[in-house]
């Protein structure tokens, strides 16, 4: 194992990332988990780290609290469970394992990329990713990645509508191919960018050489494409239904993390009720399945109780909050903490609440209708902004509530 990296890198499983309560390991799986294998991998997050565990805004699972010493024991221990991770070019599928509304195989096509991918020993950015997105109901619009894959419905049958360096609203499209033909264009889009270095992405090819000269580094023949529709938001926390009649069911973890033993607690639940397999999710959760619909509920029940978010409305799901201090070396007050005092108090017709330990707003790099980020000061407040303005003021965590509260009756005046 490499010594630990620097921030603005990726904590890989064999490169784990130094943090304010030790190492942290982030693990891209690349596909439904075994529930006996993420048992186990909770057990061992417990036995080689501090048992706190989070999934990331674009659903990647992550261990905190590891050692010099334990991180080795940890990934060794990893790499002998039965689940399937993506420690190269992280390629992102749908997470709902048999939704009827999907037009392809995303995992799939996403296998078949990953192999591809590494048979070209290509040297990446850290941070390059793709996205492949099957059109099921669970999308992936809000994920930005440096190359975007899309089932979409044509006339002569289904295509991939390719677009490169962004999210679905942002992305610059490319054009369609076949299956076979979208995988060739990756592998040539991606060679495109590992030639401008190992720290390019796809926004430093569109620089250098516009969309035209992109097409042009394309040997596979594209149809004409444009920007697709916006769909509606994707949500997660729900019942889904599945191809073969069961259902999967959707839990959102408070503020992006819980203790290991919490998880360990919800697969014997699982078990329990008939669930084969989980999967992490974009937005911070967790698929489970399949089930029918009344063990799903079954299980919902259960995991309300063990702090599971079970309401797609549920207030506290509006607040983004990153680890913040004492977790996090660069947090300067403590975010977590601070979201759980303030869930009770927000008020309905307040959006977004983004509270960052720093200025860095890694939790919600976007705009929010209030970001409280932490500062020499105290607690930072900034409206319609990002963690990266200038507070307009700063209070004490004991006089958060309340400012918090006075900003929304000023805001809801100024709206009025």
């Amino acid at each position: 194992m490499t010594s630990p990296v620097a921030r603005g890198a990726c904590p890989r499983l064999s490169e784990p990332m130094q943090t304010g309560d030790g190492l942290l390991v982030r693990i891209v799986t690349a596909g439904p988990i075994p529930l006996d294998g993420f048992t186990r991998l909770c057990a061992i997050a417990n036995e080689h780290g501090n048992g706190v565990m989070e999934i990331s805004a674009r659903g990647s699972l992550q261990v905190r609290g590891l050692t010099p010493l334990s991180a080795p024991l940890f990934a060794k221990d990893v790499a002998s469970l039965d689940i399937e991770l993506c420690e190269d070019v992280p390629v992102i599928a749908n997470p709902l394992q048999g939704d009827p509304a999907a037009l392809l195989d995303a995992d799939a096509l996403a296998a078949l990329l990953r192999r591809s991918i590494a048979e070209t020993g290509l040297v990446l950015a850290p941070k390059v990713s793709v996205v492949v997105d099957g059109a099921g109901r669970l999308h992936l619009d809000t994920l930005a990645a440096d190359i975007r894959l899309r089932a979409v419905s044509t006339a002569t049958g289904s295509r991939i509508h390719i677009a490169f360096a962004g999210d679905a609203a942002s992305a610059t499209p490319l054009g369609l191919a076949t299956p076979d033909a979208a995988v060739e264009v990756v592998i040539d889009l991606l060679a495109a960018i590992a030639a401008l270095g190992p720290e390019a992405r796809a926004t430093d090819l569109v620089r250098s050489q516009g969309t035209d000269g992109i097409r042009a580094i394309l040997r596979t023949h594209l149809e004409a494409a444009c920007r697709l529709p916006s769909r509606p938001r994707a949500e997660s926390i729900a019942l889904h239904r599945l191809k073969d009649g069961a259902c999967a069911l959707g839990l959102g973890l408070a503020f992006g993390h819980v203790r290991a033993d919490a998880l360990i607690e919800l697969m014997d639940i699982a078990t329990a009720n008939g669930a084969v397999w989980v999967r992490p999710a974009p937005h911070r959760a967790l698929l489970l399945g399949p089930l029918t619909e009344a063990r799903a509920v079954a299980t919902r029940k259960a995991a309300e109780t063990l702090g599971f978010f079970v309401e797609s409305r549920d207030l506290r799901r509006r607040i983004v909050a990153c680890p913040g201090a004492p977790s996090c070396a660069s947090g300067l007050i403590a975010a977590r903490a601070i979201a759980a005092q303030l869930a009770g108090h927000l008020p309905t017709a307040l959006g977004i609440v983004h509270i960052s330990g720093c200025a860095k707003g890694c939790a919600h790099p976007g705009s929010a209708p209030l970001t409280i980020v932490g500062t020499s000061q105290g607690c930072g407040l900034v409206r319609d902004g990002t963690a990266r303005d200038t507070p307009e003021t700063c209070v004490t965590a004991d006089d958060l509530a309340a400012t918090v509260n006075r900003f929304t009756k000023t805001r809801e005046a100024a709206l009025a």
